[in-house]
């Protein structure tokens, strides 16, 4: 049975909302917060979409030169992301409740797209990388932060066992292949760096056409 659709993912995340941040500690202090700075520092603005924005957990990493909007399906995330903003007196983001597969924006108007563990939930990838090129100017640039299918046959095997449960159960895939999802979305790739042994941790570096 597939579980492949937007209803069950967005209330997977509302349901995760309140623990969110609790559950993912041990992987922030680990892994994630090392890299988040990494990928912001790449952001081209001034204006920048960050897709999923979730509870927030790169505000702190925004450079002061860029204003960023930040949408996310789920209105219980964007409620912590809020907060996160009006309890640091932050004014260079909008937050905005929105599909990353439907976005509500005109063609060509941000100069950047960024995304970190997004594309794992989104239920069409694709579509919603061709939205993110679609909003994006030509030669502006995307950035994402993801966890993907490892590169090693025996870990892929299991994942791809556990894709399916894991999804029902918390909203998130674990065996996408998202570096072929973003040059099938109409992104011309150019740097791909693996950041763990197993290949499940990159960033995606693309630009579009133009």
């Amino acid at each position: 049975m597939a579980y492949n659709n937007t209803k069950h993912t967005k209330s997977r995340y509302d349901l995760a909302a309140p623990i969110y941040d609790l559950a993912e500690w041990p992987m922030e202090k680990l892994w994630f917060r090392k890299w988040r700075p990494e990928i912001w520092k790449k952001a081209e603005g001034p204006k920048v979409l960050e897709i999923a924005i979730g509870t927030g957990k790169n505000i702190p990493y925004y450079p002061d030169d860029i204003e960023v909007t930040g949408i996310d399906i789920s209105p219980k995330m964007l409620k912590r992301a809020r907060n996160h903003v009006e309890k640091n007196n932050i004014d260079q983001v909008s937050l905005k409740e929105m599909d990353a597969q439907q976005l509500g924006f005109n063609d060509n108007i941000f100069d950047s797209a960024v995304a970190t563990f997004a594309f794992c939930s989104i239920p069409d990838p694709v579509k919603g990388l061709q939205e993110a090129l679609r909003v994006t100017k030509p030669g502006g640039s995307l950035h994402l932060l993801e966890h993907m299918l490892s590169k090693k046959p025996s870990l892929a095997w299991i994942m791809k066992k556990l894709d399916t449960p894991i999804h029902y159960i918390a909203g998130v895939h674990i065996a996408r292949n998202t570096v072929a999802n973003v040059e099938k979305a109409g992104w011309e790739i150019y740097s791909v760096k693996e950041l763990s042994s197993n290949g499940i941790f990159r960033f995606i570096d693309a630009r579009k056409p133009g």
